[in-house]
């Protein structure tokens, strides 16, 4: 990810409607799951403590960041959001069956060896545990975010389902979000395309009153679209665990 992204994430995660909205309706799905605050918890992927600061305030206390870059480790650390360890998603510093909840929202599209990435989410999750993962959706979304993020692909439904399911991970729950600012966003894209702008990241483009406007229409669309499940969107939720293993013959 190149830094202008780190950096303007790292101003702005606590205030932006994007960040605002997004944790809600992580807070959401959580809190129906049931989990409890002395599970063990992984943030896979921290950037600048999105997340971090979402379970803080749900008031988990086991909760371990992993990230890439030393950079998103200094922000995190600076912003007093927990414990922060270097590490790739492809080769998680965590045990066999450690944790209880992993979140791992937007960072599978990082990296080229996704289904690699998804088997380590599966490794290290505990039978029964949950996690949460998010990832980019619709290839004719591409544009300048994810060539300043470094991402190697978006996402449609049924292809990521398959990918999880095929690494061992049950789908509860998975819909499409961020569906009823889908065609501003591919308007804005095209023109930023077409226009040859410049930005250090997509996310400078946000004024208060913008700020507001879209943190209203965020809102609705996150309270909604685990229930209408749209047909598009500009990224896909997936809540998944890992099941049990049954005893074999042997063992009973």
């Amino acid at each position: 990810m190149d830094q202008s992204v780190f950096a303007t994430e790292a101003k702005i995660e606590a205030t932006h409607w994007w960040f605002v909205e997004r944790r809600r309706l992580f807070a959401s799905l959580i809190g129906k799951a049931g989990i409890a605050t002395t599970a063990t918890v992984a943030d896979i992927g921290t950037g600048t403590g999105a997340n971090l600061r979402l379970l803080k305030q749900m008031g988990f206390v086991d909760v371990l960041g992993i990230d890439p870059s030393e950079h998103a480790a200094r922000w995190c650390a600076e912003k007093n959001l927990g414990n922060i360890h270097t590490g790739d998603i492809r080769a998680l510093p965590l045990a066999d069956s450690s944790v209880d909840l992993l979140l791992a929202t937007d960072v599978i599209e990082h990296v080229d060896e996704d289904r690699q990435a998804v088997a380590e989410i599966r490794r290290v999750l505990r039978p029964g545990g949950t996690a949460l993962i998010t990832v980019p959706a619709f290839s004719s979304l591409w544009g300048l975010q994810d060539i300043k993020s470094h991402h190697y692909r978006r996402y449609r439904m049924r292809p990521f389902l398959s990918l999880l399911e095929q690494s061992g991970l049950a789908v509860e729950k998975s819909f499409y979000f961020n569906y009823l600012l889908f065609a501003p966003i591919f308007v804005a894209r095209q023109i930023i395309r077409g226009a040859g702008v410049d930005l250090g990241s997509e996310n400078e483009v946000n004024n208060p009153v913008l700020n507001r406007i879209l943190g209203f229409v965020f809102r609705l669309d996150v309270m909604t679209a685990p229930f209408f499940k749209p047909p598009f969107g500009v990224s896909i939720l997936a809540l998944v665990h890992r099941p049990s293993e049954r005893p074999t013959k042997g063992q009973l």
